[in-house]
């Protein structure tokens, strides 16, 4: 799977520098920061929507291709901060064998966002 994010990121790369006119990407890397962030919180929320439907209906469709939209601009959000996934699988590494619980703990004192997180 990694390779297809590596290839993404670099497809992200090279349309960051096209045209506004021609690119979806470009166009939001003009708009800056604040609106790629927008688009990360709207696709977050069109997230939450389609699995609050898919528990109710069974058709998980839906939420599948709000989770794509979501990883794509949190994608896009990363390079423009001149980051890539290979920063974020490092930490889910890292992760691996933790419970949830005992990893929360050692965050307490990492830039833990907050108790609730």
């Amino acid at each position: 799977m990694d390779g297809l994010l590596t290839a993404l990121d670099k497809v992200l790369a090279e349309r960051r520098t096209a045209s506004p006119d021609s690119s979806y990407v470009a166009s939001l890397h003009a708009e800056g920061l604040n609106k790629i962030l927008e688009k990360v919180g709207e696709e977050a929320t069109e997230v939450i929507l389609a699995a609050k439907d898919a528990a109710e209906s069974g058709d998980a469709d839906a939420l599948v291709n709000e989770v794509a939209d979501l990883w794509f601009h949190t994608m896009v959000m990363l390079g423009h901060l001149d980051l890539d996934h290979s920063a974020v699988l490092e930490v889910l590494d890292d992760r691996m064998g933790l419970s949830g619980l005992a990893e929360k703990a050692a965050r307490k004192g990492h830039n833990a966002p907050s108790e609730s997180a």
